[in-house]
Protein backbone atom coordinates (compact mmCIF):
# COMPACT_ATOMS: atom_id res chain seq x y z
CA UNK A 1 0.00 0.00 0.00
CA UNK A 2 1.47 3.67 -0.71
CA UNK A 3 0.52 5.70 2.29
CA UNK A 4 1.28 9.45 2.46
CA UNK A 5 1.65 10.55 6.07
CA UNK A 6 2.01 13.98 8.21
CA UNK A 7 4.39 14.12 10.75
CA UNK A 8 6.54 11.08 9.77
CA UNK A 9 9.60 12.86 11.34
CA UNK A 10 7.83 13.14 14.27
CA UNK A 11 7.99 10.96 17.92
CA UNK A 12 4.17 9.39 17.08
CA UNK A 13 4.41 9.43 12.89
CA UNK A 14 8.35 8.33 13.06
CA UNK A 15 6.93 5.23 15.26
CA UNK A 16 3.89 4.18 12.78
CA UNK A 17 6.28 5.04 9.72
CA UNK A 18 8.35 2.53 11.19
CA UNK A 19 5.95 -0.32 11.63
CA UNK A 20 4.47 0.63 8.12
CA UNK A 21 7.81 0.42 6.50
CA UNK A 22 8.56 -3.04 8.27
CA UNK A 23 5.29 -4.37 7.20
CA UNK A 24 6.04 -3.71 2.89
CA UNK A 25 4.77 -0.08 2.69
CA UNK A 26 5.65 2.23 1.07
CA UNK A 27 5.55 5.92 2.74
CA UNK A 28 5.54 9.19 1.45
CA UNK A 29 6.05 12.08 4.18
CA UNK A 30 5.67 15.88 4.30
CA UNK A 31 8.50 17.63 5.09
CA UNK A 32 9.51 21.04 5.24
CA UNK A 33 13.38 21.06 4.57
CA UNK A 34 15.94 19.91 3.14
CA UNK A 35 18.04 18.22 6.26
CA UNK A 36 14.85 16.75 7.26
CA UNK A 37 14.01 15.30 4.37
CA UNK A 38 17.61 14.07 3.58
CA UNK A 39 17.08 12.02 7.50
CA UNK A 40 13.80 10.52 5.93
CA UNK A 41 15.30 9.22 2.85
CA UNK A 42 17.73 7.37 4.91
CA UNK A 43 14.98 6.10 7.28
CA UNK A 44 13.43 5.01 4.16
CA UNK A 45 10.57 7.60 3.85
CA UNK A 46 9.94 9.24 0.51
CA UNK A 47 9.96 13.41 1.01
CA UNK A 48 7.16 15.15 0.07
CA UNK A 49 8.01 18.64 0.35
CA UNK A 50 5.91 21.51 2.39
CA UNK A 51 3.96 22.39 4.63
CA UNK A 52 -0.12 21.93 6.71
CA UNK A 53 -0.74 25.41 4.73
CA UNK A 54 0.08 23.86 1.45
CA UNK A 55 -3.38 22.66 0.47
CA UNK A 56 -2.75 21.50 -3.14
CA UNK A 57 0.08 20.03 -2.15
CA UNK A 58 -2.11 17.57 0.36
CA UNK A 59 -5.03 16.81 -1.71
CA UNK A 60 -2.91 15.48 -4.41
CA UNK A 61 -1.04 13.73 -2.47
CA UNK A 62 -4.26 12.34 -0.70
CA UNK A 63 -5.34 11.59 -4.01
CA UNK A 64 -2.56 9.75 -5.28
CA UNK A 65 -2.42 7.89 -2.12
CA UNK A 66 -3.81 4.43 -1.33
CA UNK A 67 -4.30 6.12 2.33
CA UNK A 68 -3.45 8.65 4.48
CA UNK A 69 -2.39 9.07 8.03
CA UNK A 70 -2.17 12.57 9.62
CA UNK A 71 0.03 12.66 12.82
CA UNK A 72 1.61 16.33 12.60
CA UNK A 73 -0.96 18.33 13.98
CA UNK A 74 -4.58 17.39 15.32
CA UNK A 75 -5.74 21.41 15.18
CA UNK A 76 -4.93 21.73 11.87
CA UNK A 77 -8.14 22.24 9.97
CA UNK A 78 -6.93 23.45 6.76
CA UNK A 79 -4.59 20.54 6.58
CA UNK A 80 -7.47 18.05 7.38
CA UNK A 81 -9.80 19.55 4.88
CA UNK A 82 -7.63 19.16 2.22
CA UNK A 83 -7.11 15.89 2.47
CA UNK A 84 -10.35 14.89 3.16
CA UNK A 85 -11.40 16.88 -0.32
CA UNK A 86 -8.70 14.81 -1.92
CA UNK A 87 -9.74 11.25 -0.58
CA UNK A 88 -13.93 12.37 -1.11
CA UNK A 89 -15.27 9.31 -2.94
CA UNK A 90 -12.41 7.05 -2.84
CA UNK A 91 -13.66 5.07 0.17
CA UNK A 92 -10.09 4.63 1.04
CA UNK A 93 -8.87 5.64 4.82
CA UNK A 94 -7.68 8.52 6.39
CA UNK A 95 -6.34 7.85 9.93
CA UNK A 96 -5.98 11.46 12.20
CA UNK A 97 -4.17 11.50 15.01
CA UNK A 98 -6.35 13.69 18.02
CA UNK A 99 -5.77 13.42 21.47
CA UNK A 100 -7.14 12.76 25.31
CA UNK A 101 -7.08 16.23 26.01
CA UNK A 102 -10.54 16.63 24.59
CA UNK A 103 -11.54 15.24 27.80
CA UNK A 104 -9.85 17.66 29.82
CA UNK A 105 -10.86 19.72 32.70
CA UNK A 106 -9.92 22.68 34.57
CA UNK A 107 -8.09 21.04 37.53
CA UNK A 108 -5.30 23.13 37.37
CA UNK A 109 -3.48 19.99 39.32
CA UNK A 110 -6.00 20.27 42.30
CA UNK A 111 -8.14 17.39 42.22
CA UNK A 112 -8.27 13.68 41.22
CA UNK A 113 -11.48 13.34 38.59
CA UNK A 114 -13.61 10.39 38.50
CA UNK A 115 -14.92 11.06 35.11
CA UNK A 116 -13.99 8.25 32.84
CA UNK A 117 -14.86 8.68 29.26
CA UNK A 118 -14.94 5.94 26.55
CA UNK A 119 -15.66 5.73 23.10
CA UNK A 120 -19.35 6.46 23.51
CA UNK A 121 -19.26 8.95 26.67
CA UNK A 122 -20.39 12.52 25.25
CA UNK A 123 -18.01 15.06 25.29
CA UNK A 124 -18.42 18.67 26.31
CA UNK A 125 -15.33 20.19 26.12
CA UNK A 126 -14.06 23.13 27.63
CA UNK A 127 -13.47 26.11 25.62
CA UNK A 128 -9.66 25.40 24.90
CA UNK A 129 -10.51 21.96 23.27
CA UNK A 130 -13.78 22.93 21.47
CA UNK A 131 -11.99 23.55 18.16
CA UNK A 132 -10.60 19.93 18.58
CA UNK A 133 -13.01 18.21 18.89
CA UNK A 134 -15.05 19.88 16.14
CA UNK A 135 -12.51 18.65 13.68
CA UNK A 136 -12.66 15.00 14.80
CA UNK A 137 -16.69 15.60 14.30
CA UNK A 138 -16.00 16.76 10.79
CA UNK A 139 -13.40 14.09 10.31
CA UNK A 140 -16.10 11.17 11.61
CA UNK A 141 -18.99 12.94 9.33
CA UNK A 142 -16.60 12.68 6.33
CA UNK A 143 -17.59 8.95 6.13
CA UNK A 144 -20.93 10.09 4.62
CA UNK A 145 -18.68 11.48 1.37
CA UNK A 146 -16.49 8.54 1.07
CA UNK A 147 -13.77 8.91 2.70
CA UNK A 148 -12.97 5.94 5.50
CA UNK A 149 -12.16 8.62 7.99
CA UNK A 150 -10.87 7.12 11.55
CA UNK A 151 -9.82 8.63 14.16
CA UNK A 152 -7.34 7.57 17.16
CA UNK A 153 -7.11 9.55 20.12
CA UNK A 154 -3.75 8.82 22.21
CA UNK A 155 -3.38 9.46 26.07
CA UNK A 156 -0.36 10.34 27.42
CA UNK A 157 2.50 8.50 25.44
CA UNK A 158 5.53 7.06 26.60
CA UNK A 159 8.45 4.87 25.50
CA UNK A 160 10.95 5.41 22.94
CA UNK A 161 10.48 6.29 19.04
CA UNK A 162 11.17 3.89 16.78
CA UNK A 163 11.46 7.15 14.57
CA UNK A 164 13.69 9.87 14.09
CA UNK A 165 12.44 11.68 16.98
CA UNK A 166 13.16 9.65 20.17
CA UNK A 167 11.45 10.96 23.09
CA UNK A 168 7.64 11.91 23.56
CA UNK A 169 6.84 15.46 25.07
CA UNK A 170 5.19 14.94 28.76
CA UNK A 171 7.10 12.91 30.77
CA UNK A 172 11.01 13.43 29.18
CA UNK A 173 10.17 17.26 29.12
CA UNK A 174 9.47 17.04 32.97
CA UNK A 175 12.32 14.82 33.64
CA UNK A 176 14.67 17.64 31.33
CA UNK A 177 13.19 20.20 33.81
CA UNK A 178 14.04 18.64 36.95
CA UNK A 179 17.73 17.89 35.70
CA UNK A 180 18.18 21.54 34.79
CA UNK A 181 16.78 23.18 38.24
CA UNK A 182 17.64 20.01 40.53
CA UNK A 183 13.52 19.95 41.20
CA UNK A 184 10.83 17.97 39.96
CA UNK A 185 7.53 19.84 39.60
CA UNK A 186 4.38 18.57 39.08
CA UNK A 187 1.07 21.42 38.39
CA UNK A 188 -0.34 22.41 40.99
CA UNK A 189 -0.91 19.37 43.49
CA UNK A 190 0.16 16.77 40.86
CA UNK A 191 -3.52 14.89 41.70
CA UNK A 192 -4.67 15.18 38.17
CA UNK A 193 -4.73 11.61 36.30
CA UNK A 194 -3.50 11.05 32.83
CA UNK A 195 -4.26 7.50 31.10
CA UNK A 196 -1.01 6.23 29.09
CA UNK A 197 0.33 4.15 26.47
CA UNK A 198 3.22 2.62 25.06
CA UNK A 199 4.26 4.57 21.92
CA UNK A 200 5.34 0.65 20.43
CA UNK A 201 1.00 -0.22 21.42
CA UNK A 202 0.11 3.00 19.90
CA UNK A 203 1.78 2.43 16.34
CA UNK A 204 0.19 -1.42 16.48
CA UNK A 205 -3.29 0.25 16.60
CA UNK A 206 -2.66 1.86 13.59
CA UNK A 207 -1.78 -0.99 11.80
CA UNK A 208 -4.81 -2.66 12.80
CA UNK A 209 -7.18 0.69 12.32
CA UNK A 210 -5.77 0.41 8.79
CA UNK A 211 -6.53 -2.49 7.72
CA UNK A 212 -9.82 -3.21 9.45
CA UNK A 213 -11.55 0.02 11.41
CA UNK A 214 -14.71 0.93 9.37
CA UNK A 215 -15.94 4.58 8.40
CA UNK A 216 -16.27 6.89 11.36
CA UNK A 217 -14.50 4.96 14.05
CA UNK A 218 -13.08 6.67 16.76
CA UNK A 219 -10.36 4.59 19.18
CA UNK A 220 -9.12 5.88 22.53
CA UNK A 221 -5.17 4.10 23.00
CA UNK A 222 -4.18 3.83 26.39
CA UNK A 223 -3.17 1.02 28.80
CA UNK A 224 -3.32 2.36 32.38
CA UNK A 225 -2.76 5.21 33.90
CA UNK A 226 -1.21 7.19 36.77
CA UNK A 227 -1.57 10.99 38.42
CA UNK A 228 1.03 13.67 37.87
CA UNK A 229 2.24 13.14 41.29
CA UNK A 230 3.33 9.68 40.86
CA UNK A 231 4.94 10.25 37.75
CA UNK A 232 6.76 12.74 39.04
CA UNK A 233 7.76 10.98 42.21
CA UNK A 234 8.91 8.68 39.96
CA UNK A 235 11.48 10.75 37.82
CA UNK A 236 12.89 11.92 41.10
CA UNK A 237 13.48 8.80 42.08
CA UNK A 238 14.87 7.62 38.92
CA UNK A 239 16.90 11.09 38.97
CA UNK A 240 17.95 10.52 42.72
CA UNK A 241 15.82 14.14 43.47
CA UNK A 242 13.86 15.26 46.81
CA UNK A 243 10.20 14.78 46.81
CA UNK A 244 8.56 16.57 43.78
CA UNK A 245 6.84 20.28 44.51
CA UNK A 246 3.81 21.84 43.86
CA UNK A 247 3.76 24.47 40.81
CA UNK A 248 0.98 26.93 41.52
CA UNK A 249 -0.46 26.87 37.97
CA UNK A 250 0.02 30.54 37.47
CA UNK A 251 4.13 30.21 37.66
CA UNK A 252 3.83 27.13 35.32
CA UNK A 253 1.51 28.83 32.67
CA UNK A 254 4.47 31.60 32.34
CA UNK A 255 7.11 28.67 31.56
CA UNK A 256 4.81 26.40 29.60
CA UNK A 257 1.98 28.86 28.05
CA UNK A 258 -1.24 28.50 29.95
CA UNK A 259 -2.57 25.99 27.32
CA UNK A 260 -0.03 23.52 27.75
CA UNK A 261 0.08 24.04 31.64
CA UNK A 262 -4.04 23.84 32.29
CA UNK A 263 -4.18 20.99 29.28
CA UNK A 264 -1.60 18.75 28.95
CA UNK A 265 -0.07 19.14 32.70
CA UNK A 266 -2.98 20.56 34.43
CA UNK A 267 -6.21 18.65 33.55
CA UNK A 268 -7.38 14.76 33.92
CA UNK A 269 -7.76 12.99 31.01
CA UNK A 270 -8.95 9.52 32.08
CA UNK A 271 -10.61 7.47 29.09
CA UNK A 272 -11.08 3.44 29.24
CA UNK A 273 -10.53 2.03 25.59
CA UNK A 274 -13.13 -0.43 25.04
Amino acid sequence: MNIFMTGATGYIGGTIARRLLDDGHKVRGLVRDAEKSSRLAAFGVESVMGGLDDAAILAAEARRADAVINTASSDHRGAVEAMLEGLAGSQKPFIHTSGSSIVADDAHGDVASDKIYDEDTPIEPVLGKQARVAIDRAIREASRRGVRSIIVCPTMIYGNGLGLARDSAQIPGLAKRAKASGVVRHVGKGLNIWSNVHVEDVADLYRLALAKAPAGAFYFAENGEASYRAICAAIARRLGLGEPQVWPFEEAAKELGENSAAYTFGSNSRVLAR
